[in-house]
């Protein structure tokens, strides 16, 4: 794989957990999208560390222009939306064309949500520019196994933000939050390019409670059709 593909982080994920995994079918490329907040990247580097697979990330902290956008707002936001474009093309591109047929890639991104943002955050004139410079690129994104789109509302997501911490993150509002859900929602409504596996992230702890991933990977190696939902009540997990 390339560079732009990194090893994922050390986390806690218990030899049960890769029990379960054994003589079953897998998916081989996965990808994990959802809001910000809602643990995207810490499912997957947990899923990434559990299948054995490379993790493949989404670009925020190399973002210059982010913290930008999130203190002074639209003014940054063609800037910060084109260095995504450009660095998850490349990334895409950068993906070897044989690695392509059998990928075994987890990523916590997907790379058709980037239009999601550039009409939630760009004004006409922008968003123009920005679907001529998508299509000059001619990017062919690797369709996913299986994608996992993680829920949750918005005053959960503030307070995973606030308590992350992130300075420029404190910038962030409720409502832009559920502006962002709202256009999540709408995308995903109408999405049939992959396997679907919608989850409740609302009272699940991936991080700290290994039961609540190990019920996710049961659900995940159990998938049956093209959409299934993940919503169970943290007390019977």
């Amino acid at each position: 794989m390339s560079t732009v593909v990194h090893e994922p982080p050390t986390v806690e994920v218990t030899a049960a957990s890769r029990q379960k995994l054994q003589g079953r079918p897998l998916p081989g490329y996965i990808a994990v999208e959802g809001p910000i907040g809602v643990g995207k990247t810490t499912l997957a580097n947990m899923l990434a560390q559990t299948f054995g697979y490379p993790l493949l990330r989404e670009p925020a902290a190399e973002n210059p222009f982010l913290d930008r956008y999130y203190r002074e707002g639209k003014r940054h936001a063609l800037s910060t939306q084109l260095f995504f474009l450009l660095h998850r093309s490349q990334q895409i591109a950068d993906v070897r064309p044989d690695d392509l047929l059998e990928p075994n890639l987890v990523a916590d991104f997907l790379f058709e949500k980037d239009d999601l943002f550039a009409r939630l955050t760009l004004d006409d004139n922008e968003y123009e520019l920005y679907r001529q410079i998508h299509e000059s690129l001619a990017i062919e994104a690797p369709v996913p196994d299986l994608v996992i789109y993680l829920q949750a509302p918005s005053n959960v997501l503030l307070s995973r933000i606030r308590h992350r911490g992130i300075d420029f993150e404190r910038q962030i509002s409720a409502g832009y939050l559920d502006s962002l859900i709202n256009s999540y929602t709408e995308f995903f409504h109408f999405y049939d390019a992959a396997p679907l596996l919608v989850v409740n992230a609302t009272e699940i702890d991936f991080a700290n409670n290994v039961y609540h991933f190990d019920a996710l990977l049961e659900q995940l190696v159990s998938m049956d059709g093209l959409r299934q939902y993940f919503n169970p009540h943290p007390t019977l997990l």
